[in-house]
């Protein structure tokens, strides 16, 4: 006999499920039984937000399912906002809830709370299971949705009595080969619409997104860069599918390219805030918009695409790599690079700013110094991430995370604890505004109990900046009310729950703070006050990463 407990256990292991991350209920318990026979790993964090965000960052890393199990009511309701950042982040995360019994439904019973309907707007399927013995049919439905076309999150509810319940192995069926590998090419017309548009474009210039490294495109991307002459800016989570020395990748001459373009390539990144939503300035009026996304519902969305190409990102840039024939002049690249460098110039000074409190884009350098090729790099912030995110380039594809078009403060610890989970030899590092860490900054006792080092960067203004600036510019410190903070000292908070912190004031001990924080072995926080002045300074739509 196997209970709806194994049930689930079994299925998520066929699936090749090897951590879920949870917090404890009485409605999910039998769950953790199925997932000791299976050898599964249970990471426990403090709130439930915090395991749908950490079943999010693992998703992201692996390109496979992350899994959070919440228990019923408040469970799920504290679940809410990890599910809607997967979203609209379009990662494969399967929640499971826990639920009264159903012979209770509408009695008033603990915790119960119609969870399939609230949830059924932030997920690509929700549903609830009413018959033991079809828990992993139910999840087999679920995996399929998850990754069909355009990834995202399912919620599968399975009540209390259901988990309880028993049936014969015999009698219980488990779905092999519920969904395919196989993905989507491009149209044949469209792909050759798209190279000789391409072709004639003298002032060419390629966004692209996420889609690259859900795809594995990073190979097919720098070759077609390279054949076509293509320079490439990177956002979300294709940032490092061309490594920073690429003489085809670009980053601080984005916004003349494309007010300049007379082609833009758009491959997987939705014309959203992050780029203007397609319109002018941000983007040339006159250019002609090739646009790439698994979705066909994004394709000439906010501004009209001349060619569209539905299809998966890799296959479609590996069609174009194949059909474009010639190569447009180098001097629009030597343009652009000559930009990147007069750029570059005008940062220098506040890289090496001595000015105490620190100015962002120093403490931004420091971070930046002490990478190697395979630091993971989480951003969780406002205004500092936005300027971090200025001159810090990885050097690998998914070694960047940040929250996504949602703009989810909230994400950086969660993340982290994935991140050592699925690449425990690497450094990780979290880019924190403080009042990002305030949010889940409680899961350094996660991180701690399971003994996951890594290090948070407090860039402490002492404000929520992003609003703070806007605040005082337009209606003066009198009315600047909800946006200040106090010094707090976050590295303290660290170093009670069991790991390692330093407070950093000035400049020049950043870099050595780092460093120790790095060598200490334990969960660390090095927080360090920055000019909250400079870091007011940044536009609202610098959060466009």
């Amino acid at each position: 006999m196997l209970d709806g407990g194994r049930l689930v256990g079994r299925m998520l292991k066929q699936e090749g499920i090897e951590v879920v991350f949870t917090l404890c209920g009485g409605h999910i318990m039998p769950i953790y039984n199925g997932l000791i026979d299976e050898a599964i790993r249970i990471i426990d964090l403090r709130h439930e937000q915090a395991a749908v965000h950490a079943a999010d960052g693992y998703a992201r890393l692996t390109r496979r399912a992350g899994v959070a199990i919440v228990t019923a009511g408040v469970g799920v309701t504290d679940a809410v906002t990890g599910i809607a950042n997967a979203f609209q982040a379009d990662s494969p995360v399967l929640v499971i809830g826990g639920q009264a019994p159903s012979d209770q439904f509408e009695m008033g019973s603990l915790q119960e709370l119609d969870s399939v309907t609230l949830v059924s707007t932030i997920t690509k399927w929700s549903r609830s299971v009413l018959h033991t013995r079809r828990i992993p049919e139910y999840l087999s439905i679920a995996f399929r949705q998850m990754f069909a076309g355009r990834y995202g999150p399912a919620f599968l509810e399975v009540p209390i009595d259901i988990l309880l319940g028993a049936a014969e192995d015999s009698e219980i069926e488990f779905p092999t080969n519920y969904r395919t590998p196989a993905v989507p090419r491009g149209d044949p017309d469209a792909i050759a619409g798209a190279a000789a548009l391409i072709e004639r474009a003298e002032r060419p210039a390629v966004i692209a997104g996420s889609a690259i490294w859900w795809s594995d495109a990073s190979d097919a991307l720098a070759r077609l860069a390279e054949r076509a002459g293509l320079p490439v800016y990177l956002n979300a989570m294709g940032r490092g599918s061309l490594p920073p020395d690429h003489p085809n990748f670009f980053g601080a001459s984005r916004k003349h390219a494309l007010a300049n373009a007379d082609m833009i390539l758009v491959i997987g990144a939705p014309l959203d805030f992050r780029l203007g939503y397609g319109k002018t300035p941000g983007f040339n009026a006159d250019a002609k918009i090739v646009q790439v996304d698994i979705d066909a519902r994004e394709i000439g969305r906010n501004r009209g695409a001349d060619v569209g190409i539905v299809g998966d990102a890799r296959a479609v840039i590996e069609q174009l790599a194949g059909a474009v024939a010639t190569v447009p002049s180098q001097s629009w690249l030597r343009e652009l690079r000559e930009i990147e460098g007069k750029e570059g110039n005008k940062l220098t000074a506040l890289m090496n700013s001595d000015t105490i409190p620190v100015h962002p884009m120093r403490l931004a350098k420091e971070i930046r110094d002490v990478l190697d090729d395979d630091t993971i790099v989480i951003g969780d912030g406002g205004n500092i991430v936005a300027q971090a995110a200025k001159v810090i380039n990885v050097a690998k594809p998914g070694h960047w995370l940040d929250p996504g078009r949602f703009g989810c403060l909230g994400v950086g610890v969660p993340f982290a604890i994935a991140a050592k989970i699925v690449h425990p030899k690497s450094s990780v590092i979290i880019i924190h505004g403080d009042g990002a860490f305030g949010l889940n900054g409680f899961e350094f006792d996660t991180a701690v109990r399971f003994n996951l080092p890594m290090v948070s960067v407090v860039g402490n203004d002492a404000a929520w900046g992003q609003i703070r600036g806007p605040q005082l510019n337009f209606y003066g410190v009198d009315r600047a009310v909800a946006s200040a903070l106090a010094l707090t000292r976050y590295d303290q908070v660290v170093q009670a729950l069991g790991g390692y912190g330093e407070y950093v004031d000035d400049p020049r001990a950043i870099r050595p703070a780092l460093e120790r924080a790095l060598a200490s072995g334990k969960p660390a926080c090095v927080n360090v006050r920055i000019d909250a002045e400079a870091n007011a300074a940044v536009s609202a739509n610098s959060m466009a990463v």
